[in-house]
């Protein structure tokens, strides 16, 4: 037994450990609410949709038409006729010829790169990618290459030096947990240059960034080496994720995609809800609080602000949990995120602002913030 002591999490985590929050009926009905009445500033709930009124009567009416599952995989008898308009409408407003929904981005990232991917393949990815497309390309059995975080001219030259056959270059949109952007043109140019695929998930970005929402890529939709990911369940409120490509590519997936084939499709209930709520992200009005919300942080904080993510650098975890308490102690919940979740020596609390939160809460969350400075110091 005493072998086994190696392997307990309380001991090998120690400030690493997450407790995760308790339920309550609070959080669920109010998105900008977390627990014991705290301003929740750590939700990906951007838009405030996943209580939306038309978003739960559109997944209410197709609960109590169709129920809750969907009976088996969408390749034998779990798809429903919802998923492939989801999928035709996301492709037609951002701009590709064809898509395909997935339960989940994890699911979906960690599908596609092995559906894209193999031994004969080179993967070029951004050091801070998301943990899906780390373990999508770690599981595709192709030679993986990192290079660092936004270094463009480090990639041009692992480019220039890959003898594989076929190169897959992999990035973030909007990078969760730093908050900033790809350089879609330049990547784009480097794909085309290099004969390469280029991948980018934009689950943060597509909703509230770009024009009209489109995200990070706005303007490169289509483009004929672009592969898009994107999410239904921050921006859109709901659950699930997509992919968008060349109707060729898109076709092929649904052949090789083991994440997709050997699931059980997702509830057409959230087919519903995403397309409710797609309707109200091309509306504009949410988008257009959160739009404003981000402005006063910029100007009362005196500083550029580019998404909803506010990365606030702490460096030790030990310290990031102790300036958790402190934003707690004057009313704020967020969360302190720790390695493996971001490099060591980098813990940070993750801030998020919403179209749901006020101006009163906005610039409460700005007075908070002041009082982190001797700790992150």
């Amino acid at each position: 037994m005493d072998g086994l002591v190696a392997f307990d999490p309380a001991i090998t985590l120690q400030d690493r450990w997450f407790a995760p929050p308790p339920a309550d009926a609070r959080r669920s009905l109010e998105p900008h609410r977390g627990r014991q009445g705290l301003v929740c500033f750590c939700s990906n709930d951007y838009l405030g949709l996943r209580d939306h009124p038309q978003v739960v009567e559109a997944a209410a009416r197709l609960l109590h038409a169709r129920g809750v599952g969907s009976g088996g995989s969408r390749l034998i008898s779990g798809d429903h006729p919802l998923w492939h308009r989801l999928a035709d409408e996301l492709a037609c407003w951002l701009g590709f010829e064809a898509g395909l929904t997935v339960g989940s981005g994890m699911l979906l990232n960690i599908g596609l790169i092995q559906a894209l991917a193999d031994r004969h393949t080179a993967l070029f990815c951004d050091r801070l990618n998301h943990a899906s497309l780390i373990d999508g390309a770690r599981l595709s059995g192709a030679r993986h290459h990192r290079f660092p975080h936004r270094d463009y001219d480090a990639l041009e030259a692992r480019l220039a030096r890959c003898r594989q056959p076929r190169r897959l270059i992999v990035s973030d949109g909007l990078f969760s947990m730093d908050g900033d952007c790809a350089d879609i043109r330049r990547l784009i140019e480097l794909a085309e240059r290099h004969d390469a695929l280029l991948l980018i998930d934009d689950a943060h970005g597509i909703g509230t960034m770009g024009g009209d929402g489109r995200g990070v890529t706005t303007g490169a939709g289509g483009h004929p080496r672009l592969v898009l990911v994107g999410t239904l369940g921050k921006a859109f409120g709901g659950y699930g994720a997509f992919v968008l490509a060349r109707r060729a590519l898109i076709d092929g997936l649904i052949q090789r995609m083991r994440t997709l084939i050997y699931s059980t499709g997702a509830p057409p209930l959230l087919a519903a809800a995403g397309l409710a709520a797609l309707a109200r992200i091309r509306e504009g009005h949410e988008r257009a609080r959160l739009a404003a919300n981000m402005e006063l942080f910029a100007r009362l904080r005196g500083v550029a602000v580019e998404s909803p993510i506010i990365p606030w650098s702490i460096g030790s975890d030990r310290a990031a949990l102790e300036a958790a308490d402190i934003l707690r102690r004057h009313g704020m919940e967020v969360v302190a995120i720790r390695p493996p979740t971001v490099p060591r020596g980098t813990a940070r609390l993750r801030i998020t602002r919403t179209a749901r939160h006020t101006p009163e809460q906005i610039a409460a969350l700005s007075r908070a913030l002041d009082a982190l400075r001797p700790a992150a110091g």
